[in-house]
Protein backbone atom coordinates (compact mmCIF):
# COMPACT_ATOMS: atom_id res chain seq x y z
CA UNK A 1 0.00 0.00 0.00
CA UNK A 2 0.86 3.68 -0.54
CA UNK A 3 0.12 5.02 2.86
CA UNK A 4 2.96 6.98 3.30
CA UNK A 5 3.25 8.19 -0.16
CA UNK A 6 -0.05 9.52 -0.16
CA UNK A 7 -0.37 11.01 3.33
CA UNK A 8 3.17 12.82 2.21
CA UNK A 9 2.68 15.58 0.02
CA UNK A 10 -0.76 16.25 2.24
CA UNK A 11 1.19 16.70 5.89
CA UNK A 12 1.66 20.65 5.60
CA UNK A 13 -1.92 21.60 4.40
CA UNK A 14 -3.55 19.40 7.55
CA UNK A 15 -2.93 22.28 10.24
CA UNK A 16 -5.99 24.07 8.40
CA UNK A 17 -8.69 21.01 9.02
CA UNK A 18 -10.07 20.66 12.74
CA UNK A 19 -8.85 16.86 13.26
CA UNK A 20 -9.62 15.42 16.70
CA UNK A 21 -5.90 15.54 18.91
CA UNK A 22 -5.57 11.89 18.68
CA UNK A 23 -6.41 11.92 14.84
CA UNK A 24 -3.92 14.59 14.21
CA UNK A 25 -1.46 13.23 15.85
CA UNK A 26 -1.73 9.99 13.61
CA UNK A 27 -1.62 12.05 10.62
CA UNK A 28 1.94 13.28 11.82
CA UNK A 29 3.16 10.03 12.53
CA UNK A 30 2.18 8.75 8.95
CA UNK A 31 4.06 11.46 6.84
CA UNK A 32 6.72 10.06 8.49
CA UNK A 33 8.66 7.81 5.53
CA UNK A 34 9.41 5.33 8.05
CA UNK A 35 7.04 1.81 6.86
CA UNK A 36 5.08 0.63 9.65
CA UNK A 37 4.82 -3.05 10.56
CA UNK A 38 1.97 -4.73 10.20
CA UNK A 39 1.12 -4.61 13.98
CA UNK A 40 1.58 -0.98 14.07
CA UNK A 41 -0.50 -0.69 10.54
CA UNK A 42 -3.50 -2.85 11.85
CA UNK A 43 -3.11 -0.91 15.46
CA UNK A 44 -3.67 2.34 13.76
CA UNK A 45 -5.82 1.32 11.98
CA UNK A 46 -8.16 0.09 14.20
CA UNK A 47 -7.72 3.44 16.67
CA UNK A 48 -8.95 5.57 13.57
CA UNK A 49 -11.85 2.80 13.60
CA UNK A 50 -12.74 3.79 17.13
CA UNK A 51 -12.30 7.20 17.16
CA UNK A 52 -14.94 7.35 14.24
CA UNK A 53 -17.30 5.10 16.01
CA UNK A 54 -17.09 7.25 19.06
CA UNK A 55 -17.39 10.20 17.03
CA UNK A 56 -20.77 8.86 15.63
CA UNK A 57 -22.33 8.21 18.49
CA UNK A 58 -25.39 10.51 19.90
CA UNK A 59 -23.93 12.64 21.09
CA UNK A 60 -20.46 12.54 19.84
CA UNK A 61 -18.12 10.67 22.55
CA UNK A 62 -15.08 12.39 23.44
CA UNK A 63 -12.06 10.23 24.09
CA UNK A 64 -11.64 11.69 27.13
CA UNK A 65 -15.11 10.24 28.31
CA UNK A 66 -14.67 6.80 26.86
CA UNK A 67 -15.04 4.47 28.92
CA UNK A 68 -15.45 0.64 28.89
CA UNK A 69 -18.98 0.43 28.27
CA UNK A 70 -18.28 2.45 24.76
CA UNK A 71 -15.64 -0.55 24.60
CA UNK A 72 -18.26 -3.19 24.93
CA UNK A 73 -20.82 -1.43 22.71
CA UNK A 74 -18.24 -1.03 20.26
CA UNK A 75 -17.31 -4.72 20.23
CA UNK A 76 -21.28 -5.81 20.10
CA UNK A 77 -21.44 -3.52 16.83
CA UNK A 78 -18.21 -5.19 15.11
CA UNK A 79 -20.57 -8.38 15.45
CA UNK A 80 -22.06 -7.35 12.40
CA UNK A 81 -19.01 -7.77 9.95
CA UNK A 82 -18.36 -11.16 11.40
CA UNK A 83 -17.83 -13.97 9.81
CA UNK A 84 -17.47 -16.55 12.79
CA UNK A 85 -20.54 -18.91 12.36
CA UNK A 86 -21.67 -19.33 15.96
CA UNK A 87 -24.82 -21.88 16.64
CA UNK A 88 -27.79 -20.78 18.96
CA UNK A 89 -28.63 -23.28 21.56
CA UNK A 90 -31.41 -24.07 19.92
CA UNK A 91 -29.62 -25.11 16.67
CA UNK A 92 -29.80 -28.92 15.84
CA UNK A 93 -25.87 -27.98 15.11
CA UNK A 94 -25.01 -26.66 18.09
CA UNK A 95 -21.69 -28.35 19.65
CA UNK A 96 -20.97 -29.49 16.13
CA UNK A 97 -17.15 -28.09 14.97
CA UNK A 98 -18.19 -28.78 11.51
CA UNK A 99 -21.94 -28.90 10.65
CA UNK A 100 -23.31 -30.95 7.55
CA UNK A 101 -25.57 -28.72 6.39
CA UNK A 102 -26.13 -24.30 6.67
CA UNK A 103 -28.96 -23.10 8.94
CA UNK A 104 -29.53 -19.94 10.17
CA UNK A 105 -27.04 -18.94 13.21
CA UNK A 106 -25.40 -15.57 13.06
CA UNK A 107 -22.48 -14.91 12.30
CA UNK A 108 -20.16 -13.02 14.91
CA UNK A 109 -16.55 -11.49 15.62
CA UNK A 110 -14.37 -14.28 16.47
CA UNK A 111 -13.08 -14.13 19.67
CA UNK A 112 -9.52 -14.27 18.58
CA UNK A 113 -10.07 -11.32 16.96
CA UNK A 114 -11.80 -9.83 19.75
CA UNK A 115 -9.03 -10.64 21.83
CA UNK A 116 -6.07 -9.61 19.33
CA UNK A 117 -8.28 -6.13 18.61
CA UNK A 118 -8.18 -4.93 22.56
CA UNK A 119 -4.35 -5.66 22.67
CA UNK A 120 -3.64 -3.47 19.95
CA UNK A 121 -6.49 -0.72 21.23
CA UNK A 122 -4.65 -0.80 24.63
CA UNK A 123 -1.26 -0.39 23.42
CA UNK A 124 -3.02 2.52 21.16
CA UNK A 125 -4.49 4.26 23.83
CA UNK A 126 -1.50 4.55 26.05
CA UNK A 127 0.53 5.64 23.14
CA UNK A 128 -1.69 8.48 22.44
CA UNK A 129 -1.58 10.12 25.45
CA UNK A 130 -4.27 8.02 27.42
CA UNK A 131 -3.36 6.54 31.55
CA UNK A 132 -2.72 3.27 32.02
CA UNK A 133 -5.12 3.91 35.14
CA UNK A 134 -8.09 5.07 32.83
CA UNK A 135 -7.52 2.76 30.35
CA UNK A 136 -11.00 1.41 29.47
CA UNK A 137 -9.22 -1.41 26.91
CA UNK A 138 -7.82 -2.86 30.12
CA UNK A 139 -10.95 -2.53 32.38
CA UNK A 140 -12.07 -5.75 33.58
CA UNK A 141 -15.57 -5.87 32.66
CA UNK A 142 -13.53 -6.14 28.90
CA UNK A 143 -11.67 -9.48 30.24
CA UNK A 144 -14.93 -10.47 31.57
CA UNK A 145 -17.04 -10.06 28.26
CA UNK A 146 -14.01 -11.84 26.12
CA UNK A 147 -13.74 -14.97 28.58
CA UNK A 148 -17.49 -15.09 28.23
CA UNK A 149 -17.39 -14.79 24.15
CA UNK A 150 -14.46 -17.35 24.02
CA UNK A 151 -16.68 -19.44 26.18
CA UNK A 152 -19.84 -18.75 24.37
CA UNK A 153 -18.30 -19.71 20.79
CA UNK A 154 -16.43 -23.27 22.28
CA UNK A 155 -19.06 -24.26 23.69
CA UNK A 156 -21.42 -23.48 20.10
CA UNK A 157 -18.20 -24.94 18.57
CA UNK A 158 -18.07 -28.24 20.18
CA UNK A 159 -14.47 -27.74 21.02
CA UNK A 160 -13.83 -27.41 24.79
CA UNK A 161 -11.37 -24.38 25.95
CA UNK A 162 -8.63 -25.57 28.04
CA UNK A 163 -6.21 -23.57 29.32
CA UNK A 164 -2.77 -25.00 29.22
CA UNK A 165 -0.85 -24.91 32.81
CA UNK A 166 2.63 -23.16 32.57
CA UNK A 167 5.27 -25.01 32.48
CA UNK A 168 8.80 -23.89 32.63
CA UNK A 169 11.52 -26.23 30.96
CA UNK A 170 14.50 -24.21 31.04
CA UNK A 171 13.42 -20.97 29.28
CA UNK A 172 10.30 -22.05 27.81
CA UNK A 173 6.76 -20.77 28.58
CA UNK A 174 3.74 -22.84 27.63
CA UNK A 175 0.70 -20.14 27.89
CA UNK A 176 -2.99 -20.51 27.48
CA UNK A 177 -3.57 -18.76 24.50
CA UNK A 178 -1.70 -16.57 21.33
CA UNK A 179 -3.22 -13.88 22.70
CA UNK A 180 -1.25 -10.30 22.80
CA UNK A 181 -3.06 -9.28 26.24
CA UNK A 182 -0.99 -9.01 29.33
CA UNK A 183 -3.85 -7.11 32.00
CA UNK A 184 -1.24 -6.07 35.03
Amino acid sequence: MSSSGSHGAEGSSNTNIPIIDYHHQQQQQQTSPVTLSRYESQKRRDWNTFGQYLKNQRPPVPLSQCNCNHVLDFLRYLDQFGKTKVHLQGCMFYGQPEPPAPCTCPLRQAWGSLDALIGRLRAAYEENGGSPETNPFASGSIRVYLREVRECQAKARGIPYKKKKKTTKGNNIEESSNSSIHFS
